[in-house]
This record gives structure tokens, sequence and C-alpha cells, in this order.
């Protein structure tokens, strides 16, 4: 199941734990990403929180974390390479996993259908 938010953060559930990163409007917007702030593993956010930070050559923007949860894991690989973000947002330019602590809070996030709608308009 594929998630959005209003903040372009796409978040991709498997059983309890959901990966995030950014949308491809997102990275559009920002154009070429050169730098991101990733959190520390084991770090726990709430919903909304500014989780980390991606910096391209146009602008600064926070990544909100889309769900309340724990920090299990994060893409070292973007780190290395935050190009990744702009070739790959949906896969291999994921940001971070997330073990949720309240998964009811999914249902105010907006389908794929939605989130087009959405970001047509942004």
């Amino acid at each position: 199941m594929l998630k959005y938010t209003e903040d372009h953060e796409w978040i991709k559930l498997d059983g309890d734990i959901a990966t995030v990163g950014i949308t491809t409007h997102a990275q559009d917007a920002l154009g070429d990403v050169v730098f991101v702030d990733l959190p520390a593993v084991g770090s726990s956010f709430a919903q909304k929180e500014v989780a980390g930070v991606v910096e391209s050559v146009k602008a600064a923007a926070d990544v909100f974390m889309p769900i309340s949860g724990e920090v299990t894991e994060v893409n070292e690989a973007l780190r290395d390479d935050p190009s990744l973000a702009n070739s790959d947002p949906l896969g291999a330019g994921w940001f971070f996993k997330v073990r949720l602590s309240d998964k009811s809070q999914l249902d105010a996030l907006l389908d794929e259908a939605a989130y087009t709608s959405f970001a047509a308009n942004a």
C-alpha cells in the first residue's frame, strides 16, 4: 500500500515497517538533489515532525515524518549518492524505514489518485 502526504512524502507499508521517501513531484520541484540529512536509526518521531532535510541546487526542504514511529534503517546509498532521490524517488531513492506506532494514522494520508490531484494544484 502506497500513501502520500501533502508535504510530498510517500510511505509504503510492509507489515509494521514502512519505507519513506519524497515524491516525484517533490524532486521535480527541488531540482538536482545534492545532499540529504537522514535521521539516526533508533530515533522516534511524531507524525509531521521534521525527520530529515533534502538539499538541492535550488533549495533546502524539510522531510516530515508521515506517521509516528521509530526509525529502523536509513538509506546509506542515498547519503553516498543523493541524486538517487532524482533518478528513482519511489525506488532506490528511499530515505528511511520506520516501525509504525499508530497504524490508524495511515487513514489520514492520501491515496495515489488524491495525491495526483493535490500535486497538480500545488
